[in-house]
């Protein structure tokens, strides 16, 4: 069995001088990925990092680790630099501006490194690009297309987050949208004088404090903030057997309520929420960023070192078996399966407890808070603040193919023939639509298929948009509604539940003076809409919703039916059709029940400067999640293309290679420095 390190870096500080004859440097890091098959050290690697003035002719000589021919290096205004070496010999010296290699020079050479990148290639020089071909190709790219720092491909929350994070860290970042507006599933559209948020009414990470906040913090990060109402209660649940509750804004209130409910079980209710504290608080801690990035996570550690492991402890667990440590009454469980149902379509049992965590106690830390003008404004506001910072959104921009070059992810090509290069690729569409349709000719990667055995699609939604009459609604409606009325076993059923929101009740303005918004959504799957004529389609969608709706007619709002003004109807096929969704799917969902979020895969993928963001990356659905992904994935982009001052991924997560069996430790001169590898893993 191959074996293969994901290797952890080690950063030194001191001072290194040149031979004599040459102008002095300040050695500012150095980063050793060292080769390891089982317990055996076989390599290693060095990328020595130096800034310095103008600093004419470098030969280097022998110093601790032998170098190989000398190299040329013409270096400008104290940029910095780096010398690599790869078991004791040079593989070159670059920086920012020029790659040197057997003293010929690359022009842009951070737009070459990962062809440049033989360790990473191959473990060995073999694999390193000619320089010749290497900047021959660069001039080609350069005289005839257009080229940036990243393309996105999507503009839900999760490419738009990744997309500004990028942009104002100094990117040039081009999005591609194959509707007319931003947003994905959080997106809007206008009818009659109606605004309709596309998906969901219930936002979170809009706060002000905190580290979750992170909507707040995406919008900030370009120059923008939105106006936002705050909502008192997150949902209220009609539930069978009578069971009515209301989560409150505060969490004195929800647990008065809820232990009112279920006074037996009030320690155990104290405990379970207890714990999610204990995750929300350690997550609210912490600066959120990649967690592919080594150096970020032992800078955490080191400084947070209780949260994080407080994380690592909690990271293989889920909601549903946390809640049956301390929780026997069966309703009750029942009630936490619906609460991670609204999070992640499926029950406790199946949601992790980190995801759980984070929505469960941020609707009581920073609360929900509803945009005024609709959901879509923070697609718009992102958007715009894209474009402030020098990049750009094209919309009516239908990716079909995503562009390799000897296995790496150089471009997209566009349903109209155009095509679009960069020096990253980012996936906004589902791992379903980016692997087997934007790289559809491409062998599925390992990963990927460890991925699809772990993960299924979620089913989609039958959601229906209504304008309806004012004066059907109760003055003391909530915002928000779960309803379920008979069985718990239809919790995760086809049209078994059902979520209503009424955003005019926050903000009127959505609606024309006399009316409300009801915006309902239930499940549904793509199976049962294939092969129907049009005429069948269409009756089929309008029986559904009038059962639909006659239920929230009789459980909530008497008379609903004669009071609609405006009804849109959408199935699993409109949300592929707009949303450009894989069978109109919201998310992953686990075949059986998972290890918490270990199968996750994060933003990284097999394909060479392919990177995903969205629900099915970690940690997943919602709009906080997406957001997190965002953030994670720019992180580690910026990295990897130069824009933060960190290790690229390509030195900093090195995967190498190893022959079989046992090997024998490597004794080469110089090779003294072992470092302890970040994780080891078995291909």
């Amino acid at each position: 069995m191959a074996h293969s390190l994901y290797a952890s870096p080690a950063l030194l500080s001191g001072s290194f001088t040149f031979p004599t004859g040459y102008t002095s440097a300040q050695f500012i890091g150095r980063h050793d990925s060292n080769l390891v098959s089982g317990s055996h050290l076989v390599g290693f690697c060095n990328f020595h990092s130096f800034r310095g003035p103008q600093l004419g002719t470098f030969s280097p000589t022998k110093q601790k680790r032998k170098v190989g021919s000398s190299s040329t290096f013409r270096h400008r205004n104290s940029l910095e630099f780096c010398v690599c070496y790869c078991n004791g010999s040079s593989l070159g010296l670059f920086d920012s501006q020029c790659l040197v290699t057997n003293g010929k020079t690359c022009v842009n050479s951070m737009k070459l490194k990962s062809e440049y990148d033989g360790v990473h290639k191959a473990g060995r020089t073999g694999a390193v690009m000619n320089v010749d071909e290497a900047v021959a190709r660069e001039s080609k790219s350069t005289a005839d297309k257009e080229s940036y720092d990243a393309i996105v491909i999507g503009s839900g929350i999760g490419g738009l987050v990744a997309a500004t994070q990028l942009a104002v860290k100094g990117a040039k970042v081009l999005v591609l949208e194959k509707y007319v507006i931003p947003g994905g599933s959080s997106g809007f559209y206008e009818r009659d004088g109606y605004t309709f948020d596309v998906g969901s009414s219930v936002m979170f990470g809009f706060s002000d404090k905190g580290n979750l906040n992170l909507i707040t913090q995406a919008l900030a990060a370009v120059g923008h903030k939105m106006e936002v109402i705050p909502d008192p209660s997150t949902v209220h649940f009609h539930l069978p057997n009578n069971l009515s509750v209301r989560v409150h804004r505060e969490y004195a209130d929800f647990l008065t309520e809820l232990t009112t409910r279920f006074p037996h079980e009030k320690e155990g209710i104290l405990k379970f929420y207890g714990e999610c504290w204990k995750v929300f608080n350690a997550l609210n801690s912490l600066e959120l960023k990649s967690l592919e990035e080594p150096l970020y996570l032992f800078g955490q550690f080191f400084q947070k070192p209780l949260e994080c492991l407080t994380l690592a402890y909690y990271l293989p667990q889920n909601a549903g078996d946390i809640a049956r440590k301390y929780i026997r009454d069966l309703d009750l469980l029942s009630f936490i399966d619906a609460e991670c149902f609204i999070v992640s379509t499926v029950n406790a049992m199946q949601t992790p407890m980190i995801n759980a965590s984070m929505v469960l106690c941020d609707r009581h830390f920073g609360g929900i808070n509803y945009p005024v003008g609709g959901v879509g404004g923070i697609a718009k506001s992102l958007a715009q603040g894209l474009v402030d910072h020098g990049s750009k959104v094209l919309y009516k921009a239908n990716v079909i193919n995503i562009i390799l070059d000897n296995g790496k992810a150089v471009g997209v090509r566009l349903s109209d023939g155009r095509e679009f290069y960069a020096r990253t690729i980012i996936s906004n569409a589902t791992r379903w639509d980016t692997f087997g349709k934007l790289l559809k000719a491409e062998k599925l990667p390992k990963e990927e298929e460890n991925f699809q055995k772990l993960y299924v699609k979620a089913p989609s939604f039958l959601s229906i948009h209504m304008g309806v009459k004012a004066e059907v609604l109760p003055s003391d409606t909530d915002c928000h509604h779960f309803v379920l009325e008979t069985d718990w076993k239809e919790l995760e059923e086809a049209y078994g539940s059902i979520f209503l929101s009424i955003p005019t009740i926050l903000d009127p303005s959505l609606a024309p003076d006399g009316r409300h918004i009801l915006h309902i959504f239930t499940v549904s799957s793509m199976d049962e809409w294939q092969g129907l004529s049009p005429e069948d389609y269409k009756k089929k969608k309008e029986h559904i919703a009038d059962e639909i709706i006659g239920r929230l007619e009789k459980k909530l709002f008497p008379g609903l039916k004669s009071s609609i003004m405006l009804k849109e109807v959408g199935t699993p096929k409109t949300h592929r059709r707009y949303l450009a969704r894989d069978d109109g799917t919201y998310g992953p969902m686990p075949r059986v029940v998972p290890k918490g979020l270990l199968g996750m895969p994060f933003n990284t993928t097999a394909i060479d400067g392919l990177y995903c963001v969205g629900d099915s990356c970690f940690p997943g659905q919602g709009v906080i999640a997406v957001a997190f992904s965002g953030i994670m994935c720019a992180h580690r982009v910026a990295a990897d293309i130069g824009c933060v001052n960190l290790p690229p991924s390509r030195f900093s997560r090195v995967v190498f290679p190893l022959p079989e069996g046992p090997i024998k430790a490597n004794t080469s001169p110089g090779f003294t420095d072992p470092v302890i590898p970040w994780f080891y893993r078995r291909d």
